[in-house]
């Protein structure tokens, strides 16, 4: 958790937080209480402020603040202190690069609700609903999703940013989200196999017949990649030894994805 890293601070590395930690200096409790500290003279003022400030925007409920300072691999530590205000967001898109790609769906889950945006319908009103929220959760949304959202919409996304993809690298479990998935026991059933290729065929087939089914399967699609999201932060959690007392179990999907549409679309993909 927060209260036990000091990387976040000016001047403080993964090499020092490891020297803090090899002198006893566990936490900030115990920064504060200890006679003699393993730094450098001339950044001891820096650090005794910095974790001065670090004490009262955690108080203040200040996700964001450590989020900008906290590693990439580090940024799992927001979650137990910040997990009331979150938000699992995924996008879906027609391609990987803007501006030739749109986003066709949006899911973001807050660990109670789904609420899904759809091009031509309700896409729009992700940006108030968003706004609500103090820490967002994706999987590679740092290289993807947070950029096609900011430009799609016009907005700043200034909330804690947790993404679970260089946080899972640095433990050395690496692939896509499908791939981690499975490694954690993880089953989508219906959904097996189906990738954001398959995403963007289904919005194909919805914009060339009109086929509500298609939509409501890469919806099913689209809320799936939330609902891991909130098991692997609590896996993230577990790992670096911080298990969370609040269970959670996976929601049942609203949305039913179309086997036979499926099968029918894999016929267009020629590699398979």
């Amino acid at each position: 958790m927060l209260t036990h890293t000091f990387q976040h601070l000016s001047g403080i590395g993964k090499s020092t937080d490891a020297k803090l930690k090899a002198a006893g200096v566990h936490s900030w409790d115990a920064a504060l209480k200890a006679d003699r500290l393993p730094l450098k003279t001339a950044l001891c003022s820096a650090f005794a402020s910095g974790l001065a400030e670090s004490y009262a925007r955690l108080e203040a409920g200040d996700a964001l603040w450590f989020s900008e300072r906290l590693p990439a691999a580090e940024q799992w530590r927001l979650y137990p202190h910040f997990s009331a205000g979150v938000a699992y967001v995924d996008i879906e898109t027609t391609g990987l690069a803007w501006p030739q790609a749109r986003i066709t769906t949006i899911a973001l889950y807050d660990g109670a609700s789904l609420k899904v945006y759809v091009q031509g319908r309700n896409l729009e009103d992700f940006v108030a609903d968003i706004a609500g929220y103090s820490l967002l959760v994706t999987w590679n949304g740092r290289s993807f999703d947070a950029p096609f959202l900011r430009r799609a919409f016009n907005i700043p996304l200034r909330m804690a940013h947790l993404d679970l993809y260089p946080v899972f690298r640095s433990m050395g479990i690496r692939g896509g989200l499908k791939k981690v998935e499975k490694l954690l026991g993880l089953e989508r059933r219906d959904l097996d196999g189906v990738d954001g290729y398959m995403a963007v065929l289904l919005w194909r087939e919805y914009l060339s017949s009109g086929n509500d089914k298609a939509v409501e399967t890469l919806l099913a699609y689209n809320a799936e990649d939330v609902f891991s999201l909130e098991t692997l932060c609590r896996h993230a959690c577990a790992q670096n030894g911080i298990n969370l007392a609040k269970a959670c179990s996976r929601p049942v999907n609203p949305f039913k994805a179309d086997t036979q549409l499926l099968a029918r679309l894999k016929n267009y993909i020629p590699w398979r």
